[in-house]
Formats: structure tokens, sequence, C-alpha cells
């Protein structure tokens, strides 16, 4: 095998994506949702009228013509002037790594769609008709664990070639927002094993103490240089990335778990409430009895 083809026979896709829901919808003045955070990908594509999704330090226009992603765990405010004509698509990411492709940069984006993407949207719909949310274009309602498995149960029932047509979609979407994030993506150093073997040890091991000393020793290399090659191919430094995947695992469990925050912050590894709920606020900017709230069933 030459080394070309040694180097292509090992490049495989480490990132799936599990659809959740797609329609279009007419929206109005009713959608006007703040504080939302998804455990999921959002994507929107704009067919008329207008609105916005804003954070703490952007406002996007949602306008006719183009393509907008929301990354998993992504605090925004979500708002209609008016009407607004929508394409949406929701889908859970996954690695091995437990580490994001938007890991870097937990912001909305916006880009213009070409036909083939617009088209691609409309495709993946026609395709999964029954991925509708027929219960309510509020957040609070449908963003609990019963629709959860009720939708992921529909990917299993799913013949070989939906199912693989709706990874392609998906995968051909997102693509379009990760090289407009990093047009220089293929040229990216690879993260090093011993990074990813951190990653995957703190993803596994969220609710055990975990200390910079123990991920260094386990990488078999000086805890201040693991540091600086973490914080390189992470854009964290260990003990904030720790901080960061157990309030993302908070803000899942609190969603689609039925257990009080003082069950979900010892199983985060949080043995002092009053501490899990300052981790909580710093990184969402709300509390956790906020986010609760925010989410309940109506």
């Amino acid at each position: 095998m030459s080394n070309l083809q040694s180097k292509m026979a090992r490049r495989i896709l480490t990132h799936s994506f599990s659809l959740l829901h797609v329609d279009r919808v007419d929206l109005n003045r009713k959608w006007n949702y703040k504080n939302v955070i998804s455990p999921y990908i959002r994507i929107y594509y704009i067919e008329g009228g207008n609105g916005y999704i804003s954070t703490l330090t952007q406002k996007l226009k949602l306008e006719a013509g183009f393509l907008y992603i929301i990354p998993s765990f992504t605090l925004c405010n979500l708002e209609c002037d008016n009407n607004l004509n929508q394409y949406f698509i929701h889908c859970f990411e996954d690695s091995p790594s437990g580490l994001s492709l938007f890991h870097n940069y937990r912001k909305p984006l916006k880009i213009r769609a070409s036909e083939i993407y617009a088209n691609s949207v409309k495709l993946l719909l026609k395709i999964n008709p029954n991925r509708k949310i027929y219960r309510s274009d509020n957040p609070k309602v449908y963003e609990q664990n019963v629709y959860y498995r009720e939708y992921q149960e529909l990917n299993n029932q799913q013949s070989e070639s939906v199912f693989m047509e709706t990874q392609g979609i998906l995968l051909q979407l997102i693509s379009q927002f990760i090289s407009y994030l990093n047009p220089q993506q293929e040229n990216a150093q690879e993260i090093p094993l011993p990074i990813l073997d951190a990653i995957q040890y703190i993803q596994i091991n969220l609710s055990s103490y975990i200390t910079v000393k123990q991920l260094s020793q386990r990488a078999n290399l000086q805890a201040d240089y693991f540091s600086r090659i973490f914080v390189k191919h992470t854009g964290e430094r260990p003990l904030k990335y720790i901080q960061t995947k157990r309030i993302e695992r908070a803000q899942y469990l609190i969603i689609t778990a039925n257990k009080s925050l003082a069950q979900i912050a010892d199983e985060i590894g949080f043995q002092n409430l009053p501490y899990f709920f300052r981790i909580f606020k710093k990184i969402t900017k709300i509390t956790p009895k906020e986010y609760a709230r925010n989410n309940q069933f109506i």
C-alpha cells in the first residue's frame, strides 16, 4: 500500500449526527423565547420574513436566502418581529472524543445559502416527513426526554438508503459552516493522542475528582507542558474544560432527566451545591433553577 493509500485508509469521519426534528413553519410574534440552551445543534434556512438570534455579544438578523447554525449548548434568544418563513433542523452531534466541531466557537453563525443547500434542506424534510414538532414551537415543550427517545427511535426505523441520505445532507450542511468558521481547517494539526485520551477520560469520569496532575501523568507529560498543549488543541485550560463539560452535562440532565439539582450536581462531580450553582451561572449566565424553570413542560 502506498503512503497516499495508507493516509486515505486511516481517514474516517469522527463525527456523526442524529436527526431529531425537521420542518417548515410560518412563525409570528409568538416566536419569542429567551435563554434557550439546547443539547443539540439547530440549523435554520429562511425563506421569507425576518427575525433575530441574539446572544450576550451579538445579534444576527434572520433573513431570506441565508442558512444559520446554533451550536449545541449555546445560550441565545429567539424572536420574530412580525412573520418568519423558516425551515429548521435539529440534530445531535456525537464523536468518540466528546469534542464538538464547534468546541472553540459556541456562537450562532450565518452564511448565504446557495441553491444546492437550500434544496438539500427541503429534501431532508421530504425524506423525513414525520419529524415535525407537532406539539409546539416552544423549546420548553419539545425539549423533553420522552420526545428525544421517540424521535431517536425513528432513526432506527429508517431504511438504509434514507438513513445514509439523511446523514449525507446533515454532513453537507454542517460542513459549510465548518469551512466558513475555519477555512484553513484542512491544514490544521490533528489533536495528539495524549490530548484525545485526556478528553475521553474527562467525558467518562465527570463524576470523579479529576486534576491536571492526574491527566498529565496519564499522558506521561509534565503538568505545565500538558496544560499548554491542551489549551492549544481545545481552546481551554484543563480545569476550565472539565467545568464546561460538567455544566454541559448538567444542562442535558436538567432537560431530560427526572432528577433534583442536588442529584445532578452529585452525578457530575459537584459535591458542593452552592459551588455547582456558581459555576453553572458563570458558564451559562443563568442559574440552574432559572434554566430548569425555562425548560419546564407547559
